[in-house]
């Protein structure tokens, strides 16, 4: 069963950098897509960005594109979500997500950490 575990959220002030880390466990995820989404209070969970495991390919919402970085680390088989330049609307639960490359949904979804940023 595939596992998913966000840390490093946390309370920033605005123009400031978090980074935050998805350790997956429980797959293979060479045949994986793993994606970030945010939630803000009274808001619709959203896209942020996400990252093909084999090839690295990535792809951003437009609100953090310049700003917001993904990666991943094969060996660790962790994703990362460098953020710099965050804003107080950056403000939201983050969730690490994944998919099986092909299908559109994704099915495994972690706990989510909190990032809070003052102004």
């Amino acid at each position: 069963q595939v596992q998913l575990v966000e840390s490093g959220g946390g309370l920033v002030q605005a123009g400031g950098s978090l980074r935050l880390s998805c350790a997956a466990s429980g797959g293979t995820f060479s045949n994986y897509v793993m994606g970030w989404f945010r939630q803000a209070p009274e808001k619709e969970r959203e896209f942020v960005t996400e990252i093909r495991w084999s090839g690295g390919v990535t792809y951003y919402a437009e609100s953090v594109k310049g700003r917001f970085t993904i990666s991943r680390d094969n060996a660790k088989n962790t994703v990362y979500l460098q953020m710099n330049s965050l804003k107080p609307e950056d403000t939201a639960v983050y969730y690490c997500a994944a998919r099986i490359s092909g299908k559109m949904r994704y099915d495994y979804w972690g706990q989510g950490t909190q990032v809070t940023v003052s102004s």
